[in-house]
């Protein structure tokens, strides 16, 4: 059998190394990390309040121009001589929450967990700079390819993994294990090949300078169009009722009686299955209907799988109505995100591609790491039947944004192919 050239390419393999990296510190700071706050009857204020910890992923553009400059181990290069400095410590990050005590010093825990999502939002800047410099344009396909399931597949072990070993295990120990495997990328980095050094643009002046050509730049210009702040609203407002559902799942889960090994059983494979079937789903409803319609549709869509939680509320803890609302959910979520993101993709400019969606990114997870950060006090005032239908109608707002955006500057020809 023919084997494409292109996949005995072993820098595949590494770039699918790192994405594994890069996915295992995001359940720790977030849906694992609730979890275990969780159990140790941590309020659900507090436990809303993690939400803001993922700030630093939304807001990782504003030191990447630092990460450019080289760094203290530079005679390695700048992307391994940072990546040699960043993962040691957020392996011992890692460490040091899984040595906390959730229960009776919260807050040394979710300061762990802080220290761990700025160093792993690092860590992807530099891994994201390695694989743009290391590919050829059209390897850059497969490399995201490989890189996504690595990344999937390490969330998994930090998410549902962890929350499973935990029964047997322990807390602690099991959180070591995703640590163990964090001090692993030390080796991973040394193996992996320095991409060719690249000359700084001439002019390009100071750190200063170089914020404002990375940021201040692509945002105005962006800004300069016509019914650019209507699409920034769509965009920071798109993942609300997501953002406030999300954050509160882990609570949510243990009123209603489901242990820890229901929720790493909703958590785990047919999730991740899931998740890439509504992707795939998606990209043909682009194909079939437009983009236009498809961001709709999708949007509707999630908006209906959501009543399901409002459902579950109502369950009193039933597995199957569990397992199916999870499911349903995320086939919902990646048939949204594959319209979303296929229109984000369209509206970067052609000189700006790689910083204006990294910026539009960023908006998109504001009301995640902002009012998201809120909702354990408004599920505590309303009650987990109301707040789930409130969460419900959330996006509402984002869906008439986009009827007036379609109708006043509907997507060009250019954001059809993104």
């Amino acid at each position: 059998m023919h084997i494409p050239k292109f996949l005995n390419d072993r820098r595949l393999f590494t770039m699918a190394a790192f994405g594994f990296l890069a996915g295992l510190p995001l359940p720790l700071s977030g849906f694992t990390l609730r979890q275990w706050l969780s159990e140790g009857q941590v309020s659900l204020a507090a436990i809303g309040l993690t939400a803001n910890i993922g700030l630093a992923y939304s807001l990782k553009f504003l030191w990447a121009p630092l990460l450019d400059q080289p760094g203290p181990l530079g005679r390695l290069g700048r992307r391994r001589g940072w990546l040699l400095v960043i993962q040691p410590l957020l392996a011992l990050a890692c460490v040091a929450l899984a040595l906390s005590d959730a229960g009776g010093a919260p807050g040394w825990t979710i300061g762990a967990a802080a220290a761990l999502a700025f160093l792993s939002a690092s860590q992807d800047i530099a891994i994201d700079a390695w694989r743009i410099e290391t590919f050829a344009p059209e390897r850059q396909g497969a490399a995201m390819a490989v890189y996504v399931w690595g990344y999937r597949v390490a969330m998994l072990v930090a998410g549902a993994g962890v929350i499973a070993s935990a029964d047997w295990l322990g807390w602690r120990a099991a959180l070591l294990i995703p640590a163990g495997l964090m001090g692993l990328g030390l080796a991973v980095t040394w193996r992996a090949p320095e991409p060719d050094a690249v000359a700084v643009p001439a002019g390009a002046g100071g750190l200063a300078a170089r914020f404002v050509a990375a940021v201040v730049q692509p945002l105005r210009e962006f800004i300069g169009r016509d019914g650019a702040w209507l699409i920034l609203g769509y965009v920071m407002l798109f993942k609300l009722g997501e953002a406030m559902a999300g954050v509160m799942l882990a609570p949510f889960y243990r009123s209603l009686g489901f242990d820890r090994a229901a929720v790493a059983a909703a958590s785990g494979p047919f999730t991740l299955a899931a998740t890439i079937g509504g992707i795939g789903l998606g990209g043909w409803l682009i194909a079939r209907v437009g983009l236009a319609r498809a961001l709709l549709w999708t949007g509707f869509i999630q908006m209906l799988a959501m009543a399901l939680y409002v459902a579950l509320a109502y369950s009193a803890g039933s597995k199957p109505l569990l397992y199916t609302t999870v499911i349903a959910e995320a086939f919902a979520e990646g048939l949204a995100d594959a319209a979303f993101i296929t229109y984000l993709s369209g509206l970067c400019a052609a000189a700006y591609t790689a910083t204006q969606f990294a910026l539009l990114t960023s908006l998109a997870a504001i009301a995640l790491r902002t009012i998201g950060g809120v909702s354990g006090f408004a599920a505590a005032a309303m009650g987990w039947k109301l707040f789930y239908a409130v969460t419900m109608f959330a996006s509402l707002p984002a869906m008439l944004l986009m009827v007036v955006i379609l109708r006043r500057h509907p997507p060009d020809a250019r954001q059809a192919e993104a």
